[in-house]
């Protein structure tokens, strides 16, 4: 691993994880940002927590963060997490409930102030526009505007760092961020991507993200070794 420094967001799901184990094969030097902002999957910040240990991040900084004061998502106020729907509900253009407003802006906001302070000029996120529940800020043209703005607002750009943000998931299908996370060797057992687990961790198999995680699975060939209820 070289001694160039990168910004890798990890949520502890499948999709961060795959990112984390790819910019360090990148032979970037990850430091991992991972939030608490309310969500009701809490239990993501502890798969991070392991995923980051068993790949040898030595800087994982947790923020606080509490998008609950705002709500407006099934993740951080009182609002059912839609469960059982197919593939073509989720991919009718409609924005889903568990859309939580602005939360790529702010996270990115805080990766680039982080990214900042450790000289870092890479910043690593996995949203991908193919198998996904259509959240804006997960396609290809908000990824654009925002390093374009970046390299505006910072100190490190103007005097020459320019920042890139690497979206390497952007264009792959679930099964193919398995399959290349599996060859990284990503422990997947460890992740998890529920938007409503249970308090002891295990996926309820229901939700948008679940049947994502499970479908890219089935469509590796693989079983899915992540706890379910």
């Amino acid at each position: 691993m070289s001694d160039r420094p990168a910004i890798v967001l990890l949520s502890g799901g499948l999709d961060s994880s795959t990112v984390l184990a790819i910019a360090r094969a990148q032979g970037f030097r990850p430091a991992a940002l991972t939030f608490r902002y309310g969500q009701r999957h809490a239990v993501e910040i502890d798969a991070a927590r392991r995923v980051a240990a068993s790949q040898g991040v030595a800087d994982h900084r947790i923020a606080d963060i509490d998008l609950r004061v705002f709500g407006g998502s099934a993740l951080t106020a009182d609002i059912d997490v839609p469960k059982g729907r197919d593939e073509d509900e989720m991919s009718d253009g409609q924005i889903p409930v568990t859309y939580v407003p602005a939360r790529n802006t702010i996270m990115l906001s805080f990766a680039l102030a982080f990214a900042e302070v450790i000289d870092a000029a890479d910043i690593f996120l996995g949203v991908n526009a193919v198998d996904y529940s259509g959240y804006p800020d997960c396609r290809p043209d908000y990824i654009q505007a925002f390093e374009t703005m970046a390299n505006l607002a910072t100190r490190a750009a103007v005097e020459g760092r320019r920042l890139t943000l690497h979206t390497p998931l952007i264009d792959l299908s679930k099964a193919d961020i398995i399959r290349q996370g599996l060859a990284l060797g990503v422990d997947y057992s460890i992740t998890s991507t529920c938007y409503d687990p249970d308090p002891q961790g295990r996926a309820c198999g229901q939700c948008d993200s679940c049947r994502l995680r499970l479908k890219g699975f089935a469509d590796a060939g693989l079983s899915d070794p992540a706890p379910y209820m």
